[in-house]
């Protein structure tokens, strides 16, 4: 979960009385927060970069807050400040609006059809008559790297740009351009660099260089400049230094592009929200008009209410109280959402605000009733249903095979489920064409392309990684492979197997026969003496993975189950091992 640092005293100024650290720790845990650490800005620097560079640092002190991923209202003092004072009844949830501009025509920004081949997405909004200090500019620049890190998914989602509007001059356009047409003075710079020399000069930023990948191999670069041609930043890399903002800003202008226009109305709605409150006019916006590529225009910031019906007694039932509808609507307007009861008192509707995003389904709003309620305040109960806690069978018989294989001299691995291509066809000489294998759309790795369909190939990996153990090698696995099955509900199923190794200088070949009979043993199946007759008994078989003649399958109860034998020598090479193998592999869900 995100973690937020605020300030103690300036905490506790704007909530209007002190605590003890005790205190505020259960405050914090009543309204579903954890209070983490107890530091100084002295204290962190001194831990994350030694006491020579903390030399100088404040000694305020801070709190450390851990805030669940889900509520981008509370990443920023400003909202926690306003979720806690209304929790404690000591503020009403404030109304957010947007209107147009009192004066002067509607801001504009217009985008060209080549944004399309990049970040396809736009939203602005304007805060006006703002006045920062020095604690709340550095608030404000906090919230946005926090929701970088978190919902923008390090700035590939959603990009934030925020610019003084005093220095530019509207209508603002959002291009996309070859990299040797762009051309501006970076933040914090004081010379222009095109964008191809910026990705050099970053590629060694401790911040910037990760966010350099997102735009790096495309064929052009966004790019965001006024009607003076003033660039005002290249998403998601970099701000314009023309533009930047500072404590003496009066007015704001926010721009954010995006790959994912639902996130980037959730980014801007969240940071307009937070910071309206510095405005002239509280809690208000000024809309903005993106004009998309086909010419429509539309306005932002949404800061959209909605409302939601829901049921009093299945928000009981769910959290396992009994409180009237009443007093349900005072609970979650403790948590900033503002509830009336409906006239049959069986319902209530809950009008869910632009700060509360996380407030998805019906269910969201019943967490929000036992966090306000006190989950410590909920009696507990013995459940109505009688069941009798079991493991799952599948998984006792394997832990049961498990030590039983171990007693044989067997010693386990557990080797990665995804694997190559190669692994599970070219190096056990068969066509991947063949193999009913799941395959990854994206794999990162060469070495993670498919979902394996057989454990062999992990136990000869784990075998050429361990060449210098003295032999023999004896290695099994009771795991799961992943076999495509157009029958099962998501495409594909998992099959749970037993497969063991033993390599020495001659395969021994009966030293996994006798590991076969033990199993049988185990799992009280005899051997056949008649294929017609319950039992298990072996079948010569032919497969290009083993030696010819010294492969066959395992029979039991009418099923081929498995399959044993020596390794076939190109399949020991490809595998860089250098003494034979003989190899055991059977499904054990049967036997279940």
């Amino acid at each position: 979960m995100p973690t937020i640092g605020v300030k103690r005293d300036l905490l506790f100024k704007a909530l209007g009385q002190e605590y003890t650290d005790d205190q505020f720790s259960e405050l914090c845990f009543e309204f579903g927060l954890e209070l983490d650490e107890v530091t100084t800005e002295k204290q962190m620097m001194t831990k994350e970069q030694g006491a020579e560079q903390s030399t100088g640092a404040s000694e305020d002190v801070i709190y450390r807050i851990e805030i669940p991923a889900n509520r981008y209202d509370l990443l920023c003092l400003e909202g926690l400040i306003m979720g806690l004072l209304v929790f404690q009844g000591k503020m009403s949830s404030p109304y957010f609006k947007a209107v147009a501009p009192v004066k002067g025509p509607m801001h504009k920004l217009i985008m060209t059809p080549s944004t399309q081949l990049i970040r396809p997405h736009a939203v602005a909004a304007v805060l006006r008559d703002v006045v920062f200090t020095q604690d709340s500019y550095k608030s404000f620049i906090d919230l946005q790297d926090k929701l970088h890190q978190n919902i923008c998914r390090k700035r590939s989602l959603v990009a934030i740009g925020t610019h003084d509007l005093d220095t530019i001059k509207g209508p603002f356009t959002y291009d996309a351009k070859a990299p040797g047409d762009i051309k501006f003075e970076p933040l914090n710079q004081e010379k222009e660099y095109t964008a191809v020399e910026l990705m050099d000069l970053y590629s060694t930023h401790a911040q910037l260089k990760q966010y350099l990948h997102i735009i790096k191999d495309s064929p052009v670069y966004p790019i965001i400049y006024d009607a003076n041609g003033v660039v005002l930043s290249m998403p998601p890399i970099i701000n314009g230094n023309h533009s930047r903002i500072t404590l003496n800003t009066k007015n704001v202008f926010i721009e954010c592009t995006a790959t994912d226009l639902t996130k980037a109305k959730i980014v801007l709605d969240t940071l307009v929200c937070m910071f309206s409150q510095y405005s002239a006019n509280k809690y208000t916006v000024e809309y903005c008009e993106v004009v998309r590529p086909d010419g429509t225009g539309v306005k932002y910031p949404e800061l959209a209410y909605r409302d939601e019906v829901v049921n009093v007694q299945k928000i009981n039932k769910y959290i396992g109280i009994s409180e009237s509808a009443d007093k349900i609507a005072k609970l979650l307007t403790k948590m900033c959402l503002k509830t009336d009861v409906m006239d049959s008192k069986e319902t209530v509707k809950v009008q869910v605000p632009p700060t509360r995003h996380d407030v998805i389904h019906a269910c969201d709003i019943y967490e929000d009733v036992a966090v306000a309620y006190g989950y410590n305040n909920i009696k507990k109960t013995i459940p109505k249903t009688s069941t009798i806690g079991a493991q799952f069978p599948l998984n006792k018989l394997s832990d049961q095979l498990r030590e039983q294989i171990a007693q044989a001299g067997f010693t386990e691995a557990l080797t990665f489920s995804l694997c190559s291509r190669d692994d599970i066809a070219t190096k056990l000489g068969k066509d991947i064409k063949d193999i009913p294998a799941v395959h990854i759309s994206n794999p990162k790795t060469l070495e993670f392309q498919v979902a394996r369909t057989t454990l062999v190939p992990g136990l000869l990996k784990t075998l050429a990684a361990n060449k210098k153990m003295p032999l023999p090698l004896k290695l099994f696995e009771v795991s799961d492979v992943v076999l495509v099955d157009k029958d099962a509900e998501v495409g594909a199923r998992n099959e749970r197997r037993v497969c063991a190794v033993n390599c020495n200088r001659n395969p021994g070949f009966e030293i996994i026969h006798g590991l076969l009979d033990r199993l049988m043993q185990l799992l009280e199946i005899p051997r056949s003496l008649n294929k017609n007759s319950t039992g298990y008994y072996l079948r010569a078989a032919d497969d290009p993975a083993y030696f010819p003649q010294r492969c066959a399958e395992v029979v039991a109860n009418g099923q081929v189950i498995g399959m044993l034998g020596v390794l076939h020598p190109d399949v020991i090479t490809k595998f860089e091992l250098t003494h034979p193998v003989a190899c055991l592999e059977m499904n054990i869900e049967p036997f279940v």
